[in-house]
């Protein structure tokens, strides 16, 4: 196994950013001692299109990161054309970072338990591992052909370079971007949900000010 740190992303539209999105990736590049790319999604597959544009969103994601250097972003999803499809960031990760240093799929249970809708999910274990983000005494259980699939899959750690699926606890904040994007569209400001620091340059919160407009 290669001495590298791991590396692990976190997907999303990130529409906007908001402190849940930044506390569960910093505590898993904690847990993992890993470095933690936040990346950002161009076309959902199964989402309407973000309120704020690509450049937009990773202009927040860049004011809500600075002062600190565990986490990033990875903008390649917003760079090539067509639906944001893991399986092909993955697989063009994997090719920028070689075939040792242990790549890992960060996901929450909630979304790890539909992993089996997933365009092409069994080749995401080829390219990576999954860590699955778990709240305390939040209790969940694969089913189906996914259930069959991970079965001796789960491990402690990350060992290798791929194809495990580990559980992460992180501190559950109850903090959903769509809630925040409805108080902007009430015409209230939703401050200590987002950084300060998106809050600093009016241009950055302005598509979701138009809401409420």
């Amino acid at each position: 196994m290669s001495g590298a740190r791991p590396l692990a992303i976190l997907g999303g539209t990130f529409d906007p950013i908001h402190h849940g999105h930044l506390r569960a990736a910093w505590e898993a590049a904690e847990t993992l001692d890993a470095e933690v790319r936040l990346v950002p999604a161009r076309t959902p597959p199964h989402r309407p299109p973000p309120v704020a544009d690509a450049a937009g969103r990773v202009a927040l994601l860049r004011a809500a990161l600075s002062g600190q250097d565990r986490l990033g972003i990875d903008t390649r999803e917003l760079d090539r054309d067509g639906p944001s499809y893991t399986v092909d960031t993955l697989a063009s990760l994997r090719a920028d970072i070689g075939p040792d240093r242990p790549l890992v799929l960060l996901v929450g249970s909630d979304a790890f338990a539909g992993l089996a809708s997933w365009h092409l999910w069994q080749e995401l274990f080829t390219f990576a591992h999954i860590g699955v983000l778990t709240r305390p005494g939040a209790a969940y259980e694969p089913s189906g052909a996914l259930a069959g699939f991970v079965a001796d899959r789960w491990a402690e750690r990350v060992h290798g370079p791929a194809g495990s699926v580990i559980d992460i606890a992180i501190t559950p904040l109850d903090i959903a971007a769509t809630a925040i994007r409805e108080s902007f569209a009430a015409g209230n400001e939703p401050r200590f949900l987002l950084p300060t620091a998106c809050f600093d340059d009016e241009a950055l919160l302005a598509p979701y000010r138009a809401l409420g407009r």
